[in-house]
Protein backbone atom coordinates (compact mmCIF):
# COMPACT_ATOMS: atom_id res chain seq x y z
CA UNK A 1 0.00 0.00 0.00
CA UNK A 2 1.37 3.60 -1.29
CA UNK A 3 1.55 5.63 1.77
CA UNK A 4 3.14 9.56 2.41
CA UNK A 5 5.55 7.86 3.85
CA UNK A 6 6.91 5.02 1.79
CA UNK A 7 6.64 3.29 -1.30
CA UNK A 8 4.65 -0.29 -1.52
CA UNK A 9 6.91 -3.03 -2.30
CA UNK A 10 6.11 -4.37 -5.79
CA UNK A 11 4.83 -7.44 -6.96
CA UNK A 12 7.83 -8.07 -8.55
CA UNK A 13 10.41 -7.38 -5.30
CA UNK A 14 8.14 -9.73 -3.13
CA UNK A 15 8.24 -12.36 -5.73
CA UNK A 16 11.87 -11.93 -5.61
CA UNK A 17 12.62 -12.12 -2.01
CA UNK A 18 10.64 -15.24 -1.43
CA UNK A 19 11.92 -17.08 -4.59
CA UNK A 20 14.97 -16.49 -2.74
CA UNK A 21 14.23 -17.46 0.39
CA UNK A 22 13.45 -20.77 -0.99
CA UNK A 23 16.44 -21.30 -3.53
CA UNK A 24 18.94 -20.36 -1.08
CA UNK A 25 17.63 -20.88 2.59
CA UNK A 26 18.70 -17.64 3.82
CA UNK A 27 17.66 -16.89 6.94
CA UNK A 28 14.97 -13.77 7.02
CA UNK A 29 17.52 -11.66 8.48
CA UNK A 30 19.68 -12.25 5.69
CA UNK A 31 17.01 -11.75 2.91
CA UNK A 32 15.81 -8.46 5.08
CA UNK A 33 19.27 -6.83 5.21
CA UNK A 34 20.01 -7.55 1.26
CA UNK A 35 16.52 -5.79 0.18
CA UNK A 36 17.01 -3.34 3.30
CA UNK A 37 13.02 -4.34 4.26
CA UNK A 38 11.91 -5.30 7.96
CA UNK A 39 13.11 -8.87 9.29
CA UNK A 40 8.41 -8.91 9.54
CA UNK A 41 8.20 -7.40 6.10
CA UNK A 42 10.04 -10.42 4.98
CA UNK A 43 8.16 -12.95 7.15
CA UNK A 44 5.04 -11.65 5.61
CA UNK A 45 5.83 -11.93 1.79
CA UNK A 46 7.10 -15.13 2.05
CA UNK A 47 4.56 -17.01 3.08
CA UNK A 48 1.82 -14.79 1.11
CA UNK A 49 3.90 -15.25 -1.87
CA UNK A 50 3.89 -19.10 -1.53
CA UNK A 51 0.21 -19.06 -1.78
CA UNK A 52 -0.01 -16.93 -4.27
CA UNK A 53 2.42 -19.19 -6.16
CA UNK A 54 0.40 -22.48 -5.69
CA UNK A 55 -3.39 -20.60 -6.33
CA UNK A 56 -1.43 -19.22 -9.49
CA UNK A 57 0.18 -23.01 -11.03
CA UNK A 58 -1.50 -26.19 -9.19
CA UNK A 59 -4.48 -25.94 -11.47
CA UNK A 60 -2.13 -25.80 -14.52
CA UNK A 61 0.90 -27.53 -13.63
CA UNK A 62 -0.24 -30.29 -11.28
CA UNK A 63 -4.08 -31.04 -12.40
CA UNK A 64 -6.00 -33.76 -10.71
CA UNK A 65 -5.16 -36.91 -12.89
CA UNK A 66 -7.96 -37.91 -15.08
CA UNK A 67 -8.58 -41.81 -16.79
CA UNK A 68 -6.71 -40.52 -19.56
CA UNK A 69 -3.49 -38.79 -17.23
CA UNK A 70 -3.12 -42.10 -15.50
CA UNK A 71 -3.12 -44.14 -19.11
CA UNK A 72 -0.58 -41.41 -20.19
CA UNK A 73 1.82 -41.74 -16.75
CA UNK A 74 1.10 -45.79 -17.22
CA UNK A 75 2.47 -45.44 -20.87
CA UNK A 76 5.81 -43.65 -19.70
CA UNK A 77 6.78 -46.13 -16.91
CA UNK A 78 6.15 -48.52 -19.39
CA UNK A 79 8.20 -46.80 -22.30
CA UNK A 80 11.14 -45.67 -19.39
CA UNK A 81 11.10 -48.39 -17.04
CA UNK A 82 9.61 -51.43 -18.44
CA UNK A 83 6.74 -51.85 -15.67
CA UNK A 84 3.45 -52.20 -17.06
CA UNK A 85 0.39 -50.19 -15.41
CA UNK A 86 2.12 -48.02 -13.34
CA UNK A 87 0.07 -45.24 -12.68
CA UNK A 88 3.28 -43.96 -10.00
CA UNK A 89 5.36 -43.75 -7.28
CA UNK A 90 4.52 -43.13 -4.19
CA UNK A 91 6.76 -41.82 -0.74
CA UNK A 92 6.69 -39.64 1.78
CA UNK A 93 9.57 -37.43 2.74
CA UNK A 94 9.95 -35.51 6.37
CA UNK A 95 10.57 -31.58 6.31
CA UNK A 96 12.19 -30.08 8.62
CA UNK A 97 10.40 -27.49 10.97
CA UNK A 98 11.48 -26.10 14.17
CA UNK A 99 9.57 -27.59 17.31
CA UNK A 100 6.27 -25.38 17.58
CA UNK A 101 4.97 -24.37 20.95
CA UNK A 102 3.13 -26.50 23.08
CA UNK A 103 2.92 -29.62 20.46
CA UNK A 104 4.28 -32.23 22.66
CA UNK A 105 5.48 -35.28 20.54
CA UNK A 106 3.45 -34.95 17.49
CA UNK A 107 6.41 -33.50 15.28
CA UNK A 108 8.79 -35.88 16.93
CA UNK A 109 9.47 -38.35 13.99
CA UNK A 110 11.97 -41.50 13.98
CA UNK A 111 14.91 -40.14 13.23
CA UNK A 112 14.81 -37.37 16.31
CA UNK A 113 14.11 -34.19 14.44
CA UNK A 114 11.18 -32.07 14.20
CA UNK A 115 9.23 -32.27 10.81
CA UNK A 116 6.04 -32.61 8.82
CA UNK A 117 5.43 -34.91 5.66
CA UNK A 118 5.14 -34.14 2.11
CA UNK A 119 3.60 -37.52 0.85
CA UNK A 120 3.96 -37.54 -2.99
CA UNK A 121 2.93 -39.43 -6.07
CA UNK A 122 5.46 -38.89 -9.23
CA UNK A 123 5.44 -39.85 -12.42
CA UNK A 124 7.84 -41.64 -14.74
CA UNK A 125 9.10 -37.88 -15.44
CA UNK A 126 9.77 -36.79 -11.74
CA UNK A 127 6.65 -34.61 -12.15
CA UNK A 128 4.73 -34.42 -8.39
CA UNK A 129 1.04 -35.86 -9.48
CA UNK A 130 -0.45 -35.90 -5.74
CA UNK A 131 0.46 -34.55 -2.75
CA UNK A 132 -0.48 -34.54 0.46
CA UNK A 133 1.29 -31.77 3.02
CA UNK A 134 1.17 -31.28 6.28
CA UNK A 135 1.12 -34.67 8.14
CA UNK A 136 2.20 -35.00 11.57
CA UNK A 137 6.30 -36.03 12.17
CA UNK A 138 5.30 -38.99 14.44
CA UNK A 139 3.19 -40.61 11.53
CA UNK A 140 4.18 -43.40 9.38
CA UNK A 141 4.49 -43.73 5.19
CA UNK A 142 1.56 -46.07 6.09
CA UNK A 143 -0.05 -43.91 8.48
CA UNK A 144 0.16 -40.38 6.54
CA UNK A 145 -1.43 -42.55 3.44
CA UNK A 146 -4.39 -43.70 5.43
CA UNK A 147 -5.33 -40.17 6.91
CA UNK A 148 -4.95 -38.53 3.56
CA UNK A 149 -7.32 -37.63 0.67
CA UNK A 150 -5.85 -39.76 -1.24
CA UNK A 151 -5.47 -42.64 0.84
CA UNK A 152 -9.15 -42.52 1.05
CA UNK A 153 -10.00 -42.30 -2.50
CA UNK A 154 -7.69 -45.22 -3.43
CA UNK A 155 -9.50 -47.10 -0.26
CA UNK A 156 -12.91 -46.44 -2.44
CA UNK A 157 -11.56 -46.93 -5.44
CA UNK A 158 -12.59 -43.42 -6.25
CA UNK A 159 -9.43 -42.11 -8.05
CA UNK A 160 -10.35 -42.33 -11.31
CA UNK A 161 -8.23 -45.20 -12.36
CA UNK A 162 -8.21 -46.93 -16.18
CA UNK A 163 -9.51 -50.29 -16.01
CA UNK A 164 -7.54 -53.32 -16.11
CA UNK A 165 -5.68 -53.84 -19.31
CA UNK A 166 -3.50 -56.73 -20.99
CA UNK A 167 0.48 -56.78 -21.09
CA UNK A 168 2.03 -56.86 -24.34
CA UNK A 169 3.59 -60.55 -24.73
CA UNK A 170 1.52 -61.26 -21.02
CA UNK A 171 -1.90 -61.61 -22.77
CA UNK A 172 -2.00 -65.07 -20.92
CA UNK A 173 -2.24 -63.29 -17.72
CA UNK A 174 -5.60 -61.81 -18.09
CA UNK A 175 -5.87 -58.25 -17.52
CA UNK A 176 -3.84 -56.64 -14.65
CA UNK A 177 -5.02 -53.68 -12.45
CA UNK A 178 -3.44 -50.01 -12.84
CA UNK A 179 -0.85 -50.35 -9.46
CA UNK A 180 1.30 -47.37 -7.85
CA UNK A 181 4.71 -48.71 -6.11
CA UNK A 182 5.88 -47.99 -2.74
CA UNK A 183 8.19 -49.74 -0.06
CA UNK A 184 7.40 -51.53 2.17
CA UNK A 185 6.22 -48.56 5.01
CA UNK A 186 3.00 -49.18 2.11
CA UNK A 187 0.60 -51.70 3.12
CA UNK A 188 -0.24 -54.04 0.01
CA UNK A 189 -3.66 -53.64 -1.78
CA UNK A 190 -5.09 -54.45 -5.18
CA UNK A 191 -3.79 -51.13 -6.73
CA UNK A 192 -0.70 -50.40 -4.62
CA UNK A 193 2.09 -53.02 -4.32
CA UNK A 194 4.74 -53.04 -2.10
CA UNK A 195 8.12 -55.62 -1.82
CA UNK A 196 8.24 -58.68 -0.43
CA UNK A 197 9.26 -58.68 2.85
CA UNK A 198 12.02 -61.51 4.84
CA UNK A 199 15.64 -62.23 3.62
CA UNK A 200 14.89 -65.77 2.38
CA UNK A 201 13.59 -64.65 -0.66
CA UNK A 202 13.21 -67.24 -3.93
CA UNK A 203 14.35 -65.79 -7.14
CA UNK A 204 11.62 -64.69 -8.72
CA UNK A 205 10.72 -62.95 -5.51
CA UNK A 206 14.00 -60.93 -5.59
CA UNK A 207 13.84 -60.09 -9.14
CA UNK A 208 10.00 -58.49 -8.75
CA UNK A 209 11.47 -56.66 -5.29
CA UNK A 210 14.46 -55.52 -8.19
CA UNK A 211 11.91 -54.19 -10.80
CA UNK A 212 9.65 -52.96 -7.81
CA UNK A 213 12.67 -50.88 -6.76
CA UNK A 214 13.48 -49.66 -10.28
CA UNK A 215 10.11 -47.78 -10.71
CA UNK A 216 9.31 -46.86 -7.29
CA UNK A 217 13.01 -44.73 -7.12
CA UNK A 218 11.68 -41.84 -9.17
CA UNK A 219 9.78 -40.87 -6.30
CA UNK A 220 13.26 -40.41 -4.35
CA UNK A 221 14.90 -38.92 -7.19
CA UNK A 222 11.86 -36.21 -7.42
CA UNK A 223 12.93 -35.59 -3.71
CA UNK A 224 16.46 -35.23 -4.58
CA UNK A 225 15.97 -32.64 -7.21
CA UNK A 226 13.33 -30.52 -5.35
CA UNK A 227 15.95 -30.55 -2.43
CA UNK A 228 18.83 -29.74 -5.01
CA UNK A 229 16.62 -26.91 -6.26
CA UNK A 230 15.09 -25.55 -3.40
CA UNK A 231 17.97 -25.40 -0.77
CA UNK A 232 15.02 -24.52 1.90
CA UNK A 233 14.93 -28.16 2.45
CA UNK A 234 18.78 -28.51 3.81
CA UNK A 235 18.00 -26.41 6.78
CA UNK A 236 15.31 -26.92 9.72
CA UNK A 237 12.21 -24.35 8.94
CA UNK A 238 11.62 -22.03 11.65
CA UNK A 239 8.19 -21.21 10.81
CA UNK A 240 5.06 -22.11 12.09
CA UNK A 241 3.39 -25.85 10.54
CA UNK A 242 1.27 -24.00 8.43
CA UNK A 243 3.36 -21.59 6.54
CA UNK A 244 5.56 -24.49 6.72
CA UNK A 245 2.83 -26.14 4.36
CA UNK A 246 2.44 -23.21 2.34
CA UNK A 247 6.36 -22.97 1.54
CA UNK A 248 6.37 -27.18 0.86
CA UNK A 249 3.47 -26.55 -1.61
CA UNK A 250 4.98 -23.67 -3.80
CA UNK A 251 8.08 -26.05 -4.20
CA UNK A 252 6.47 -28.67 -5.50
CA UNK A 253 4.50 -26.55 -7.71
CA UNK A 254 7.14 -24.47 -9.14
CA UNK A 255 9.01 -27.53 -9.76
CA UNK A 256 6.76 -29.09 -11.95
CA UNK A 257 6.49 -25.87 -13.85
CA UNK A 258 10.32 -25.66 -14.49
CA UNK A 259 10.12 -29.25 -15.60
CA UNK A 260 6.40 -29.52 -17.38
CA UNK A 261 7.56 -29.05 -21.07
CA UNK A 262 10.85 -30.43 -20.86
CA UNK A 263 11.49 -33.31 -23.35
CA UNK A 264 11.46 -36.68 -21.57
CA UNK A 265 14.97 -38.42 -21.37
CA UNK A 266 15.67 -41.95 -21.25
CA UNK A 267 17.16 -43.49 -18.48
CA UNK A 268 21.32 -43.20 -18.26
CA UNK A 269 22.77 -47.16 -18.09
CA UNK A 270 23.00 -46.90 -14.19
CA UNK A 271 19.26 -45.92 -13.90
CA UNK A 272 18.75 -48.92 -16.71
CA UNK A 273 19.99 -51.65 -14.38
CA UNK A 274 17.73 -53.44 -12.24
CA UNK A 275 19.45 -52.76 -7.96
CA UNK A 276 18.68 -55.16 -5.58
CA UNK A 277 17.72 -52.16 -2.92
CA UNK A 278 14.61 -53.90 -1.22
CA UNK A 279 15.83 -57.35 -1.93
CA UNK A 280 16.12 -58.01 1.71
CA UNK A 281 13.24 -55.90 3.18
CA UNK A 282 12.34 -56.68 6.70
CA UNK A 283 8.78 -56.69 7.78
CA UNK A 284 8.46 -52.48 8.86
CA UNK A 285 4.49 -52.10 8.62
CA UNK A 286 1.25 -53.47 9.80
CA UNK A 287 0.10 -55.60 6.31
CA UNK A 288 -3.31 -57.17 6.56
CA UNK A 289 -3.82 -57.62 2.77
CA UNK A 290 -6.48 -58.91 1.20
CA UNK A 291 -6.14 -62.17 -0.85
CA UNK A 292 -7.15 -59.57 -3.93
CA UNK A 293 -3.97 -57.81 -3.26
CA UNK A 294 -1.65 -60.48 -2.47
CA UNK A 295 -3.23 -62.62 -5.51
CA UNK A 296 -2.39 -58.94 -7.70
CA UNK A 297 1.21 -58.86 -6.48
CA UNK A 298 1.67 -63.10 -7.29
CA UNK A 299 0.94 -62.18 -11.24
CA UNK A 300 3.26 -59.46 -11.57
CA UNK A 301 5.47 -61.58 -9.67
CA UNK A 302 4.78 -64.22 -12.30
CA UNK A 303 5.02 -61.65 -14.98
CA UNK A 304 8.47 -60.29 -14.40
CA UNK A 305 9.74 -63.62 -14.26
CA UNK A 306 8.91 -64.17 -17.59
CA UNK A 307 10.71 -64.05 -20.46
CA UNK A 308 8.17 -60.90 -22.00
CA UNK A 309 9.46 -59.23 -19.36
CA UNK A 310 13.33 -58.66 -20.24
CA UNK A 311 14.82 -55.26 -20.17
CA UNK A 312 15.69 -54.48 -24.03
CA UNK A 313 19.63 -54.48 -24.61
CA UNK A 314 19.08 -51.04 -25.84
CA UNK A 315 17.63 -49.93 -22.69
CA UNK A 316 20.79 -51.01 -20.51
CA UNK A 317 23.65 -50.63 -22.75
Amino acid sequence: MRTTFRKPISPTERLAICLRYLATGDSYKTIASSYRVGISTVAGIVPEVCGAIWDSLVEEFMPVPTAAHWKEIAQSFWEMWQFPNCVGAIDGKHVLIQAPPHSGSQYFNYKGTFSIVLLAVVDARYLFRVVDVGAFGRSSDGGTLAASAFGAALRGDKLGLPEDALIPGAEHLGPMPHVFVGDEAFPLRRNLLRPYPGRDLTQPRRTFNSRLSRARRVVENAFGILAAQWRIYHRVIGVSPENADAIVKATVALHNFLRWNSPVAAPCPSEAIPIPALQNVGRVATNNATQEAIATREVFNTYFSSPAAAIPRTTVA
